[in-house]
């Protein structure tokens, strides 16, 4: 049989992207409308969409849903801002503060309605007293350029944070709160989607501190000064005398996605493999391996004969040292992926950010096969250069999707074909 290498993996990204679709899940699990008052908040890459379906089961609802610039969709009351990403802005700023506000409106009998997802973190920026948003913005810059993995950079987004960690449902008080994420967090931790606002958590500083040792995260003075005197646990860590009822449900995530791109495969006559939807790393390394799983299959019919397609999910991280060209995560590990298993006709890969963007730039990924031109040597320099981008375009092999509404973490494909 022959494929077409390119068709197949986009036809897997489509699929991926429809199961990560929020709408159908947010529906399924969504209650009659709650007595009472009812506000409806949001932040994220997938709020828009699911405000959008929250409104066509519920009807017309009272609230305020931050999306990244460019993601808005129309809705029948909900009013949703547009913030920066992933720095927070002014707009971030606001946007938590309104919110909060409107939370600690609520009374007993009320219900607040979260609509969580990945990129919340920077779309909700309500620094603890005492802290600018200037701050929270270099705390993020570090945080971005250190290489850590999303988890720890959320923990340590809570520690500084006045709505993050649970404390827009603190602000609840005895109101009840529906929260329903959409997960980009490796393992799905709802503490740790968005960094939490609405799940209550109590974070060490110690362990906070360690992750900023480890990974070599320089903080603002005022910061620094912030977590070493814990005046975090004085000011912000303030507790709800009593509280309404707390649902939290996941709506879409990871491994479903996976699911769905494993069965294209497999519909194509290929044998199909899902690696991991919580694969976490450097990027070029996470490729390198990846193409040594791809190339044992080429010489040794393992771990699986080929035709197979090898999927993995999760998130990456690029520690840039120096200064940073174009691209993301996805492109810099498709280009450790090509280098490894350049020359090799038989296999090809594609890497993509479910969210649409990756990185610094408005591509989604990029995809490779190694009938593709490779010249070695530049690819070295643009991988160093953490410069993927500019080699993915000058190649064709940039993929442009537009915002997907949803965002699920990484989304990446190896195929051997015979």
């Amino acid at each position: 049989m022959q494929w077409d290498a390119a068709a197949l993996l986009n036809n897997m990204l489509q699929a991926a992207l429809a199961a990560a679709d929020p709408a159908p899940g947010l529906k399924a699990v969504l209650p009659p409308r709650p007595d009472g008052r009812v506000l409806v908040v949001g932040a994220g890459k997938a709020s828009a969409r699911m405000a959008q379906a929250l409104e066509e089961v519920w009807g017309p609802c009272e609230g305020l849903v931050a999306v990244p610039r460019g993601a808005v969709l129309p809705t029948l009351r909900l009013r949703i801002v547009e913030a920066d990403h992933p720095v927070p802005d002014e707009t971030s700023l606001r946007a938590a503060e309104q919110m909060l506000a409107l939370a600690s409106s609520l009374r007993a009998g009320d219900t607040l309605v979260a609509l969580i997802s990945g990129g919340g973190s920077s779309l909700l920026s309500a620094p603890c007293a005492g802290l600018s948003l200037a701050v929270k913005q270099q705390i993020t810059r570090a945080l971005l350029m250190s290489g850590a993995p999303i988890h720890e950079m959320n923990l340590v987004r809570q520690q500084f944070s006045a709505i993050k960690g649970g404390k827009l449902a603190e602000a609840a008080g005895a109101a009840n709160v529906l929260t329903y994420l959409v997960s980009d967090i490796p393992g799905d931790d709802p503490s740790l989607i968005a960094s939490g606002p609405t799940i209550p958590t109590h974070a060490d500083p110690v362990a906070v501190k360690e992750v900023i040792r480890r990974n070599g995260i320089t903080l603002p003075p005022e910061a620094a000064f912030f977590l070493k005197s814990k005046v975090r646990e004085e000011i912000c860590g303030a507790e709800s005398a009593r509280y309404g009822d707390r649902t939290v449900k996941i709506v879409a995530s990871p491994q479903a996605s996976l699911e769905a791109a494993a069965e294209v495969a497999r519909r194509a006559g290929l044998n199909a493999c899902i690696l991991g939807d919580a694969i976490e790393g450097e990027a070029r390394e996470v490729g390198r391996v990846m193409a040594a799983i791809a190339l044992q299959t080429t010489r040794h019919a393992q771990p699986l004969a080929s035709p197979v397609a090898y999927i993995s999910g999760g998130e990456t991280t690029v520690t840039v040292r120096g200064v940073a060209g174009k691209g993301g995560r996805c492109s810099e590990f498709l280009l450790g992926f090509a280098l490894a298993a350049s020359g090799n006709p038989r296999i090809s890969a594609i890497a993509c950010d479910t969210d649409g963007r990756d990185g610094s730039e408005y591509n989604a990924g990029a995809i490779w096969h190694g009938a593709m031109p490779f010249d070695q040597d530049v690819a070295r320099v643009a991988l160093e250069a953490h410069d993927a981008w500019s080699f993915f375009a000058q190649s064709g092999g940039l993929i442009t999707t537009g915002p997907t509404h949803t965002n699920v973490n990484d989304f990446r494909v190896a195929l051997v074909l015979d």
